[in-house]
């Protein structure tokens, strides 16, 4: 047994980690001040960061569910371990020589607790990687071959060879000192009829790694006629370690692209992550053993910091086929908000992105990425496809189907623009008449009307909220429209300030029909070029409305104060959040250029295709740098 560790290493090791380091492997986090970083909580689910890190202090805490600690306790608390195991964790991660009281510094530790369980998985791992080598492994690596992975591919994703033999792993890691109780709590061996033998047989494996980047379990592929295994795949079960609902493949590999390019995309295979990574997709994961769920989902975006200010996209691809849709359905159906950031990239022919870089490169498999189609589209353009809109009948009856569809999206701005584009799909003359309808049917749902069902068999659609309305009041903390709000505040406060940047900001970015309406009447009070200040500015605003509610608005926004540190911040904040507003403005108008490219053929209209080419070019550079500024500004908001 190991003996006691001493409160002097234990204080040692804490201050010597740096436990943003720590949480950043499993949370994305930014800086919200001069020692705190934020992100979205790991231990409850949330949609704005409540979860805080203070580096300095070396300590942690979630304001919205109250966990806090150190970083043993965040490590206790994510990986479920003991305080002694996370104590040994932090000391390994640093190279820092524990000196167990009453039992030496090379004490052997417990069996059975959670780092045996790791350092029996990385063993396998090694005994695995070995094997695909040998002439056994033929299979293997013809396998990996034939479908253009070389021998660098299989060491960066670590793919392995499970032998024919039926306790050849199991005898291995028996003479490196593990017991059997341990290799079966791991997932890697189980009782057979004579004995212990292995879990896997003959088959190719990719080791299961967590966001630490530790081996807890394998995916193995199916290589014989005559293999017995059920299934073409077969994952470690559940264990200590692996926990199929919270793991993504490939997420060792993708994490740091995820968190930087606030992208993740989700495909269905081991060879389609290692497809999409070798092709420059660096953010690619696939669920293992199971199908991508709201756990998954959880993980990504705590990751994706998906809070308004970080627009992280998940991406979807689809073999096009049934269940592609009716997972495009089932993700139309969940959350509302993500489903705005939520998009669909489906590879010509049925094929996955395996198939798709084996037979047509590396930029083929980007380009499936880069014309990605918003979910919402996707969607309504399956549903249309089961129509005739070539005749009248077929036109109307596809309004039918797909009028009540585009009712239950929850934005009231993203609603009126696919009721907009439903018109232009169908064919429908009548624009109004159809955004008229969307309408009428959203309001009914809001009214508590019946949610249609988007195909035979799929789910309800839940009914959203009460539809915001100018009638509203927006809610002063509301994550998603923080920005906006702030930025009318800056017009209403400091007009000289705000300026041409300000009047330059079209109504339409701003989302909420309360500030559209203060933003509207801003305009016609002058813009902030009107040359007034103070309180005649305000009234001179306030002025152009008789709806109470927006002039105590308008009040509101006049008087909030900015989250600035000192006054002569002031300049540099506003000048963030202008861009900020106007980046996601833009953000926006990219979305729907990128949409429109990709219902153009390159080939029929080319001169078209290349006019709004260059415009979404020159529309990514304008955005590239708007981020930039507001980046470069965001520092100067106390606390933000």
């Amino acid at each position: 047994m190991a003996g006691r560790i001493p409160d002097r290493d234990i204080a040692a090791i804490r201050e010597r980690v740096r436990i943003e380091d720590v949480v950043g492997e499993y949370v994305a986090l930014k800086r919200a001040g001069a020692d705190s970083i934020k992100g979205l909580c790991p231990f409850h689910d949330e949609k704005s960061p409540s979860f805080h890190v203070r580096p300095n202090h070396g300590l942690f805490h979630c304001f919205g569910c109250g966990e806090g600690g150190d970083v043993y306790k965040f490590l206790q608390q994510m990986e479920h371990i003991g305080f002694v195991e996370a104590v040994e964790q932090m000391a390994d991660r640093i190279g820092y020589q524990i000196n167990y009281e009453g039992g030496g510094t090379s004490v052997q530790r417990d069996r059975g607790t959670r780092s045996r369980l790791v350092a029996a998985n990385a063993a396998a791992h090694e005994y695995y990687m070995g094997l695909l080598h040998e002439p056994e492994a033929e299979a293997a690596r013809k396998y990996l071959t034939d479908r253009n992975f070389d021998k660098a591919s299989w060491l960066q994703f670590g793919c392995g060879y499970a032998p024919a033999g039926w306790d050849g792993l199991t005898k291995h890691l028996q003479r490196l000192g593990f017991e059997f109780k341990e290799l079966e709590a791991a997932g890697l061996s189980k009782q057979g009829k004579r004995g212990p033998i292995d879990r896997f047989h003959r088959r190719l494996l990719w080791p299961i790694r967590n966001l630490g980047g530790e081996v807890i379990g394998f995916g193995a592929r199916k290589l014989f006629d005559d293999d017995t295994m059920p299934g073409k795949y077969v994952n470690t079960p559940e264990t200590l370690l692996y926990k199929k609902s919270q793991v993504l493949f490939g997420l060792d590999h993708a994490k740091r692209d995820i968190s930087k390019g606030h992208q993740a995309v989700v495909v269905e295979g081991y060879t389609d992550v290692m497809a999409m990574h070798l092709a420059g997709v660096k953010t690619a994961v696939a669920s293992c053993g199971t199908a991508f769920g709201e756990e998954h989902l959880q993980v990504l975006r705590r990751l994706l910091m998906d809070d308004n200010f970080w627009r992280g996209e998940i991406i979807y691809t689809f073999d096009g086929d049934a269940a592609g849709q009716a997972a495009a359905l089932k993700a139309f159906s969940g959350d509302q908000r993500l489903a705005g950031q939520t998009y669909i990239a489906v590879a010509p022919d049925g094929q996955d992105p395996c198939e798709l870089r084996q037979h047509s490169g590396d930029s083929a498999v980007r380009d499936l990425v880069a014309r990605r189609t918003p979910l919402y589209e996707f969607v309504i353009r399956g549903l249309l496809a089961e129509h005739n809109l070539d005749d009248v009948e077929g036109r109307v009856e596809a309004l039918r189907r797909t009028v009540p569809v585009v009712a239950q999206i929850k934005d009231n701005a993203t609603r009126k623009g696919y009721a907009t584009k439903l018109a232009g799909w169908v064919g429908w003359d009548d624009i109004q008449l159809v955004v008229r309808r969307v309408g009428e049917e959203a309001k009914k749902n809001r009214m508590g009307g019946t949610t249609p069902d988007l195909k035979s068999g799929a789910a309800a659609i839940p009914a959203p909220r009460v539809e915001e309305s100018s009638s509203v009041r927006p809610a002063p903390n509301d994550p998603v429209l923080y920005a906006q709000r702030q930025t009318l505040s800056a017009a209403l406060q400091y007009p000289g300030i705000a300026g041409v940047s300000f009047d330059a900001i079209d109504a339409a970015a701003f989302t909420h029909p309360a500030y559209v309406a203060v933003r509207i009447m801003i305009a016609q009070a002058g813009g902030t070029a009107a040359g007034l200040s103070g309180a005649e500015w305000v009234a001179a605003v306030a002025d152009h409305t008789d709806d109470l509610m927006i002039r105590a608005l308008v009040s509101e926004l006049a008087n909030e104060q900015l989250p600035v540190r000192t006054q002569n911040d002031t300049p540099r904040f506003i000048t963030g959040i202008l861009a900020r507003v106007q980046e996601a403005w833009v953000g926006r108008q990219i979305a729907e250029l990128k949409s429109r490219l990709q219902r153009l053929s390159a080939s029929e209209e080319p001169d078209t295709y290349m006019t709004l080419f260059g415009d979404l070019v020159a529309l990514e550079q304008y955005r590239k740098s708007l981020a930039a500024q507001a980046m470069g500004n965001e520092g100067y908001a106390a606390g933000a």
